[in-house]
């Protein structure tokens, strides 16, 4: 009885972690657009998070390191909790 909690223990964290490994793995594209698109940003793993984020969500990033959201409306659309945009 005493291995059973243990063993759920495992399971649990088996399973997060394989979930984590998905969600921080990003594809070839949007890897690419984001680290030019946040090639300035002042913070830098923040910038990628959300860019890739956005990326998946949209299947495209603007071009240069800022503005240019014209080129996806849908990137340029999303928005966070507060109302403002979620997408750099």
């Amino acid at each position: 009885m005493s291995k059973l909690p243990t063993i759920f223990v495992f399971l649990v964290l088996l399973l997060s972690f394989s979930y984590l490994q998905v969600t921080v793995a990003g594809s070839d594209f949007c890897d690419s657009k984001c680290k030019v698109r946040c090639s300035k940003a002042a913070v830098q793993d923040r910038c990628l998070k959300y860019c890739g984020i956005c990326c998946e969500e949209c299947k495209c990033v603007p071009s240069g390191t800022y503005g240019h959201k014209d080129e996806c409306p849908c990137y340029r659309d999303k928005v966070n909790s507060k109302g403002k945009p979620k997408c750099p």
